[in-house]
């Protein structure tokens, strides 16, 4: 949390992803919070919340969700 207030002292804006309530939340600070669960599944959680603040930070730009540029794809025709 040291490291959180420092950032926000310099003026950044703070997502918090984990499995501790927050109860600080601000204008500077917000918090989403993973339900509780093992250490081992938690980061599988944080990578699906990320993987919709990516689709919808994407959309409220207006930016094409399903063709980005310079994507390898997994699967080459030929």
């Amino acid at each position: 949390m040291s490291n959180v207030e420092q950032v926000i002292s310099r003026g950044a804006k703070v997502l918090l992803i984990g499995n501790c309530p927050c109860g600080n939340t601000s204008d500077k600070l917000s918090c989403i919070a993973l339900p509780q669960c093992s250490e081992l599944i938690s980061p599988s959680l944080s990578v699906i919340i990320l993987q919709l603040f990516g689709y919808y930070a994407a959309a409220n730009k207006g930016l094409d969700i399903d063709k980005p540029r310079n994507l390898a794809k997994s699967v080459t025709v030929e």
